[in-house]
């Protein structure tokens, strides 16, 4: 009796054996093809969508750890939707990497004329600087304070300048004219100082 009942569980283990192991190269493939879709679009991601990417890492960890166990009704299962969230990664690094080459072509022709501004600006303050440090008194409308003042501020803005520069040398427009306009609204409030005209 004990042997009539053996029989068949052992022939259904091994028919969900069978059956497992059918499903061993899809679940491979499944994992292979969204690690390769991944890998693709990392070095891109990693710069205009991290925490997307660690989303779309953490999943494929997961596949990875479902094959690992055998489990390769899971991997198939799950693979679509892991797949999906990979294509909504690259479109999403294709929409951030258009809106970065749009705000760094704005911001290449924003430099042109900054580039020519702020260092007539800084030529402008200087030349002034140096005629009041030679004169024997300031004028009426420019205390000791303010004029301190304003010499610091054109130091300060000579060094933002330089550290402008670099960063547009360096390919960082953008960067380059967010400091570089702080240049400029600091020349204006120097020029105040000193009672010049922005």
């Amino acid at each position: 009796m004990k042997t009539k009942l053996f029989w068949p569980a052992l022939l259904a283990v091994a028919m969900i054996g069978a059956g497992c192991a059918g499903q061993k190269e899809p679940a491979t493939k499944a994992l292979a093809d969204v690690q390769s879709s991944l890998n693709t679009v990392r070095a891109d991601a990693e710069k205009y969508a991290p925490g997307e990417l660690q989303q779309a890492d953490d999943a494929v960890a997961s596949l990875d750890d479902s094959l690992a166990r055998k489990d390769y009704k899971a991997v198939v299962a799950a693979a679509p939707a892991v797949a999906g969230r990979i294509s909504a990664l690259q479109q999403t690094v294709a929409t951030k990497r258009g809106e970065m080459e749009t705000a760094i072509a704005a911001a290449t022709e924003q430099w042109t004329a900054l580039s020519t501004d702020v260092p007539d600006m800084v030529s402008a303050i200087q030349s002034r600087v140096d005629v009041l440090s030679k004169s024997r008194s300031l004028p009426r409308n420019l205390s000791k304070e303010n004029f301190q003042d304003a010499k610091d501020g054109l130091e300060s803005m000579k060094s933002a300048w330089t550290e402008a520069t670099a960063l547009f040398g360096a390919g960082n427009a953008v960067d380059a004219v967010n400091k570089a306009q702080a240049v400029k609204e600091k020349g204006a409030e120097v020029l105040e100082l000193l009672g010049m005209k922005a």
